[in-house]
C-alpha cells in the first residue's frame, strides 16, 4: 500500500505532495533520496526503480526532467507501485499536452484530482485516461476563462461515470461513434552496440502494438500474430484477458476508446541491422583526421529515412573542420555534432570526413566519441513480428481495419 506520492523537479524540489488517508510522510524523505541521487552521479534517470532508504522503500521514475517518487512502509509488490507510477506519468501527459515542471504548476489542481480519482487509500482505482475525462475535464483556456468569470474553480463531475462499477472500467457500456474504424500500428524501436572492431555486441527490439479504436457498443476482439514464439517480456493493457494470450499466444479483449497501447514486448538476440556506420579516427601532431561511411547493411525493403549521427566532440578539442558529400553538418555549442543525411542516395554512400584541432599540449586523442545513430522505417517491423487476423465480434456492422508498421532507432550507438 502506497502512503504518498511526490512529484520533484530537476533540482530536487517538490512539486506536489499527495499523502494517503491515514498516513503521514515527513518531506525528509525526499531530501534523502535527493541525496541520494546526487551520491550515485546526480542522473535521476539512472537510478534504480526501487530504493530501501532507513525508514520506507521507495519507488520512482523519471519522465521529461521530473521524478515521480512513491513511498510505502509496508510489504507490496514492487511492480504495482512502478506501474502506477508509469500510469500517472501518462495520464499527466495525456491530460497537460505534455509532461514538464511548469505544465504541473500551471495546473496543480488538476493533477491533485487525478490522484485523488486515481488512487484510494493506498491503493490504485481509476487509472483509464477515457474514463478519468468523464469525472476531470481536461485543462483548456475556455475552463479556464470560466473559472476567472463565475468564480467556480472545480472542474470535477457531480456524478459517477456507469464504467467505474463495469466489469470493464475502460469503456462505457452504451458508447455510440460516429465512425466505425479501428487502426492498429505496430511501432519498434531497435536498440544495438557495435564495438570498435565492428562486430554487433547487442541487438533487440523494443515493441509496442498502439490501436486506436471508435467503435460503438461493447465489441470483443481478438489477435493473432504468424509467429508469437519470437516474444519476450510481453506487456499487456488491462483490457486483454491473459487465459487466452497463455494457451493460443491470441489477445483477446474489449477495447477502450480512442487511443491505447494494447501490448509492449521485446524481441532479443537479433543478428543484423539495417544500415551500418564505420567511423575512422586518426591524430597525432595535435590534429585528428575523421571519416565516418553510412550505408544500407540489411536493405528491409522499404526506404530507410530520417538517418542521421550524432556524437559528442571530446573536452580536449579546440576546432572543427568538418564536411559530408551528403545532408549537413552542424557543431552545436556543446560540442554535439549532428549529422543528419535524411534518405541515402541511390548514386553514393554518404561520408563525413574532415579534422579536429586538439588543444596546446595535447599530440593525439585519448578519448574516443561514441556515435549515436538515427533513422525511421514505415512499413516494416525488423523483429519480424507479423500480424496474422484482427478479429471481430459482437459488432452490427463490419468496421474498417488499418495496419501500419513503422521501424526506428532507439540507444543505437557505435564504438569509435
Amino acid at each position: 500500500m502506497l502512503q504518498c506520492i511526490f512529484l520533484l523537479s530537476d533540482c530536487g524540489e517538490v512539486m506536489l505532495e499527495k499523502q494517503m488517508a491515514g498516513h503521514r510522510v515527513d518531506r525528509s524523505i525526499c531530501s534523502w533520496f535527493w541525496d541520494y541521487v546526487l551520491s550515485q552521479g546526480g542522473d535521476s534517470s539512472k537510478i534504480l526503480p526501487v530504493v530501501a532508504s532507513p525508514t520506507h522503500y521507495l519507488f520512482q521514475i523519471y519522465r521529461d526532467g521530473v521524478t515521480f517518487l512513491a513511498c510505502t512502509q509496508v510489504e507490496m509488490p514492487p511492480l504495482m507501485g512502478i506501474e502506477f507510477l508509469c500510469r500517472v506519468a501518462d495520464v499527466l501527459t495525456d491530460y497537460l499536452g505534455g509532461l514538464n515542471e511548469d505544465s504541473i504548476k500551471d495546473n496543480f489542481v488538476i493533477v491533485y484530482e487525478l490522484l485523488d480519482e486515481m488512487m484510494d487509500n493506498g491503493f490504485p482505482l481509476t487509472t483509464e485516461p477515457s474514463i478519468l475525462k468523464e469525472m476531470i475535464a481536461p485543462p483548456n483556456i475556455v475552463s479556464k476563462m470560466l473559472s476567472v468569470v463565475t468564480g467556480k474553480s472545480s472542474n470535477m463531475s457531480n456524478t459517477l461515470p456507469d464504467a467505474t462499477s463495469s466489469c470493464v472500467p475502460w469503456r462505457k457500456s452504451d458508447l455510440k461513434n460516429a465512425s466505425n474504424d479501428i487502426y492498429v500500428d505496430l511501432v519498434e524501436e531497435m536498440d544495438a552496440i557495435i564495438n570498435r572492431e565492428g562486430i554487433l555486441v547487442k541487438c533487440e527490439i523494443y515493441g509496442e502494438i498502439q490501436v486506436d479504436s471508435h467503435l460503438p457498443g461493447l465489441p470483443d476482439l481478438t489477435l493473432s500474430f504468424a509467429n508469437p514464439t519470437i516474444l519476450n517480456d510481453v506487456r499487456f493493457h488491462p483490457c486483454v484477458r491473459f487465459r487466452p494470450w497463455e494457451s493460443s499466444q491470441i489477445l483477446s479483449f474489449v477495447p477502450p476508446d480512442g487511443q491505447f497501447k494494447l501490448m509492449s514486448y521485446r524481441v532479443k538476440k537479433l543478428k543484423t541491422v539495417p544500415i551500418y556506420v564505420k567511423p575512422q579516427l586518426t591524430s597525432d601532431a595535435g590534429t585528428c583526421r575523421i571519416n565516418v561511411l553510412v550505408g544500407i547493411r540489411n536493405d528491409p525493403g522499404k526506404p530507410i529515412d530520417n538517418i542521421r549521427v550524432q556524437f559528442q566532440l571530446p573536452s580536449c578539442v579546440a576546432s572543427t573542420e568538418l564536411s559530408s558529400n551528403c545532408g549537413t553538418v552542424n557543431v552545436l555549442a556543446d560540442k554535439t555534432c549532428s549529422w543528419s543525411i535524411g534518405k541515402i542516395p541511390k548514386d553514393k554512400s554518404p561520408a563525413l570526413s574532415g579534422s579536429l584541432l586538439l588543444e596546446p599540449g595535447l599530440d593525439r586523442l585519448h578519448v574516443f566519441p561514441v556515435f549515436r545513430v538515427g533513422f525511421k522505417i514505415m512499413g516494416v517491423a525488423l523483429s519480424g513480428l507479423q500480424i496474422d487476423k484482427l478479429g471481430l465480434g459482437n459488432l452490427v456492422s463490419q468496421p474498417y481495419k488499418g495496419f501500419r508498421a513503422l521501424a526506428r532507432a532507439g540507444e543505437y550507438e557505435v564504438r569509435s
